[in-house]
């Protein structure tokens, strides 16, 4: 299995070095991580949790178009290349194929409990210090506006106006980042979204006493 492993960190590195710097190399290092710490306390097939991992977004969709083939169709490729069963490879791709949030108003049609933790990594990166950054700077790279009192979240899009999207970045706070940890899979994960949500919340204090000039 570490040959696997390492074969595939070396195709992920390679594959993202051009990468927008909140899906690049170390996004997926950190769910790695997260998925090592999660997995720790579930019973799970540790080569699908960790591969679910490390080409969870080896081609995030938002970045080809909105295809949402291409991913999993590059992973696939990549794993027939290992010395790895049909099966797993299956599960693996599943994984990449329903870990994304896409505006949290489409039903997700497959589950097990390798998802679950990949998934639960995944989303913990959207949180915290590193939930924020990865916001505003998704947010610079598509030229949106920091914040707009005029424009407000919309919590009831489709998965399509979900992509379409051009909502400034605050927005993004409420129409998924502040539902994620009512949305953790597991209870190790829970406990880690509980103590991030809390310090965006706090800093969205922050945030609109500056522009309201009241500190």
């Amino acid at each position: 299995m570490d040959e696997i492993i390492q074969n595939t960190i070396t195709f992920v590195k390679n594959e993202l070095k051009d990468a927008e710097g909140g899906h690049d190399w170390f996004h997926i290092e950190r769910v790695y991580k997260n998925t090592l710490l999660i997995s720790e306390s579930e019973e799970v097939d540790k080569m699908v949790v960790l591969l679910g991992a490390l080409l969870h977004d080896i081609a995030d969709s938002k970045f080809h178009n909105d295809d949402e083939t291409v991913g999993p169709k590059k992973a696939r490729q990549f794993l027939k290349t290992q010395n790895i069963s049909d099966e797993k490879i299956e599960h693996v791709v599943k994984i990449i194929e329903n870990i994304s949030f896409k505006g949290g108003n489409k039903n997700q049609v497959f589950h097990s409990k390798e998802l679950h933790v990949v998934q639960d990594a995944d989303r913990l990166d959207a949180l915290g210090a590193i939930g924020i950054a990865r916001t505003f700077n998704y947010g610079g790279f598509k030229n949106r506006k920091l914040y707009d009192p005029e424009i407000k979240p919309n919590l009831n899009m489709t998965p399509s106006e979900y992509k379409a999207s051009d909502a400034p970045t605050i927005n993004h706070f409420y129409e998924k980042l502040f539902l994620l940890k009512d949305r953790m899979n597991t209870e190790a994960a829970r406990k880690i979204a509980e103590e991030r949500h809390q310090f965006m919340v706090t800093f969205l204090d922050q945030f609109y006493a500056e522009w309201n000039g009241s500190k």
